[in-house]
């Protein structure tokens, strides 16, 4: 008789990919094959902003025939905040116990996936999919964004006094229990500040946040959504979440 180890016998987390979508319609089934190679014990979430292009109808016909994607529409082009606001707090509501965000255009490389299961295992709160650790990096990029990027994390470490290496990432992990602590309904951020404002909001909250690298591959089709509007939101934020902090409202 064969006797299964209890590592074998374990239950997976429950576990939801969420990926915010909005003219993804060339990448979509590519991601969505790859996570279930990758991670074929989670569920995916598929938030579509009525993509002009069809994704959310791609979306549709994937979750017709895979139980474990389904698809949220929403009206219109709300940003990345609401949108993983929206599908974290759906996802408590529903028992899940570990949430990731990845991006549908495939620079966010579900191969790293066992990686953050393994951090959550050995107690992270969060984990970062991080460019700016060794074994990290980026392929694609001009000197731009990769000024915008580096910069842009870098600013805001130094002015919230933060020691993690990449602030920016958006490829990302939380347990139930930081969401939880983070309190989704108080966070401000929608665009590229989302990622910082999550993060710090965790460490004062004495989540244990966990690095590990990765390589962010530049998109494969489509463009990308960074804009200096969404720039110049994120240097504001840093300064509010620095000043919210001192009156104790974190």
């Amino acid at each position: 008789m064969v006797l299964l180890s209890e590592t074998a016998l374990k239950t997976p987390p429950k576990s939801l990919v969420v990926t915010p979508t909005y003219n993804e319609r060339d990448n979509l089934p590519f991601f969505v094959a790859a996570v279930r190679r990758a991670a074929p014990h989670a569920d995916i979430l598929v938030v579509d902003d009525n993509s002009p292009d069809g994704t959310g109808a791609v979306a549709d016909q994937i979750a017709a025939t895979d139980s474990h994607v389904r698809v949220l529409h929403r009206p219109e082009k709300r940003g990345l905040g609401t949108a993983y606001r929206e599908a974290f707090a759906k996802g408590l509501a529903e028992g899940y116990e570990r949430f990731f965000e990845m991006d549908a255009d495939l620079s966010h490389d579900p191969r790293y996936l066992p990686a953050f299961e393994k951090a959550f295992d050995d107690g992270a709160d969060i984990v970062i999919g991080s460019r700016n650790i060794e074994g990290g990096g980026v392929e694609g990029w001009g000197v731009g964004r990769h000024f915008v990027s580096k910069g842009g994390s870098l600013y805001s470490r130094t002015i919230l006094g933060l020691d993690v290496r990449d602030l920016t990432s958006g490829f990302k992990g939380f347990t139930r229990r930081a969401l939880e602590a983070i309190e989704l309904q108080k966070v401000q951020s929608n665009g590229y500040s989302f990622q910082i404002e999550m993060t710090y909001r965790a460490l004062r909250k004495a989540m244990k946040v966990t690095e590990v690298p990765i390589v962010f591959v530049d998109r494969r089709a489509g463009k990308s959504k960074m804009s200096r509007r969404i720039f110049v939101e994120a240097i504001g934020m840093v300064w509010k979440l620095r000043a919210r902090a001192a009156r104790g409202e974190l």
